[in-house]
């Protein structure tokens, strides 16, 4: 999308004055004109959030729901053919037209048309021949990107047994070095966290390094397995050495059952070799790990290898539990800040989310943002995100987890061997599920 100066420094502008509702609306007004009707209607939704009745607002919402969608057609559509004059766009009425293309591929296949249409636009280019790919230059041109996140603990809903776990094992020694060096406690460490999909397990890894001002590098199964043999544990020791170099950096292991699944279980050899270089990685014997704090996300920690729970791996497990009714509290009104609300009652929508995760949630929001916005294109009014619409997401959006602590039930019946999921016991007994 190309940029306008005006609409750039009037971007600008608001960002330091979001109060002002002429000014935004004169924005929502250049952006419907230069046919981007998308953040046109994000404007013009936060205006309505701060002044219903505004008439200018609702002028230029009904005008941006009723607006036609601009042709999405590439710039070669109007290039002429090589040996012919230049192709006509159809009128509203009349049959399309037709490209010529006596070796292409058939008009009635628009993609394979449009891949025809880039192909002349844009030639291909193929890699230079030869075995050896070109030369790493520097850490700019690696394919592991190590962020700095600005996402604190406070940014996290609820939680507070696992932010006190995380305080204990890593960020109180960070910020108190001398006691640390006293104490003989080591900027190193592992930790898994587990529990239902959709609970924030990420969202608070990133929230962590954010909170140590330290890198974060996101691990995944994709990222290290490799068709050649060998090339895996060497993508996986390239990682580990990226956050050795890095650190203090948090190395976030997601899906850490998939790497790390218990190897009596595994068939294939090379995957146990794997799950091998993982544990030696982890024991800092191909490197320092000193200030290289790992932490894992499963959301099966039964199937989990044992030999990476033992200390000093990943010695320590936490339970990331649903968010409880503050949680989800804090979350619901994350999720309609930027939304035109109004007669919501948010005690009423807390107490029908038990269960719910994180990503529930957002997708409770989302789904009550959609049954608005379909009501305001069908009557041509514009109206607000109401108790009505968030009651009738609620008869089609189920709680994710439940699924899961019916396995969990399970495991914490029959195979809490030792106690690793005492706190889970726990936590099902509390809830009567047990």
């Amino acid at each position: 999308m190309s940029s306008d100066p005006l609409i750039d420094s009037l971007t600008a502008a608001l960002d330091a004055r979001p109060d002002d509702l002429p000014l935004r609306l004169h924005l929502a007004g250049l952006l419907l004109d230069g046919g981007r009707g998308a953040e046109a209607i994000a404007h013009v939704g936060q205006a309505l959030a701060r002044d219903p009745g505004n008439a200018q607002a609702q002028a230029l919402m009904q005008r941006a729901l009723g607006a036609p969608v601009p042709d999405p057609s590439p710039p070669s559509a109007q290039r002429p053919a090589p040996d012919g004059p230049p192709a006509q766009r159809p009128a509203p009425d009349g049959p399309p037209a037709q490209r010529p293309a006596p070796d292409g591929p058939p008009a009635d296949d628009p993609l394979a048309a449009y891949a025809q249409e880039l192909a002349d636009v844009v030639p291909p280019r193929f890699a230079p021949a030869g075995d050896e790919p070109e030369p790493v230059r520097g850490e700019a041109d690696r394919v592991y990107d190590v962020e700095s996140s600005s996402v604190r603990l406070a940014d996290v809903g609820g939680m507070s047994a696992v932010k006190e776990r995380l305080e204990l094992a890593f960020l109180g020694p960070l910020r108190n070095p001398e006691l640390r060096r006293m104490y003989g406690k080591s900027l190193r460490g592992g930790l898994m966290l587990y529990g239902p999909p959709g609970c924030g397990k990420t969202f608070l890894a990133r929230a962590v390094a954010g909170e140590m001002g330290a890198k974060f590098l996101s691990l995944s199964i994709v990222d290290v397995l490799d068709m050649w043999v060998g090339n895996s544990e060497r993508n996986l020791h390239e990682l580990f050495q990226a956050a050795r170099r890095n650190a203090p950096c948090v190395l976030f292991l997601d899906e850490i059952d998939a790497l790390g699944h218990k190897r009596s279980q595994v068939s294939s050899s090379s995957m146990r070799t794997l799950g091998n270089q993982l544990l030696a990685e982890l024991d800092g014997m191909e490197g320092d790990n000193e200030g290289v704090f790992v932490l894992a996300a499963t959301n099966t920690p039964w199937d989990v290898d044992p030999a990476l729970r033992r200390p000093g791996r990943l010695d320590r497990m936490v339970l990331v539990l649903p968010p409880d009714a503050d949680a989800r509290a804090a979350i619901l009104e994350y999720h309609l800040r930027e939304r035109p609300i109004a007669n919501i009652d948010l005690r009423r929508v807390v107490a029908a989310t038990e269960d719910f995760s994180g990503a529930d949630l957002a997708h409770l929001c989302e789904t009550a943002a959609e049954f608005a916005m379909a009501d305001s294109v069908r009557t041509g009014e514009v109206r607000m995100i109401e108790q009505r619409d968030l009651e009738r997401a609620l008869k089609e959006v189920r709680p994710s987890t439940r699924p899961w602590l019916s396995t969990a039930r399970n495991v914490a019946m029959f195979a809490n061997e030792g106690g690793v999921y005492d706190d889970l016991v726990g936590y099902l007994k509390r809830r009567k599920l047990l």
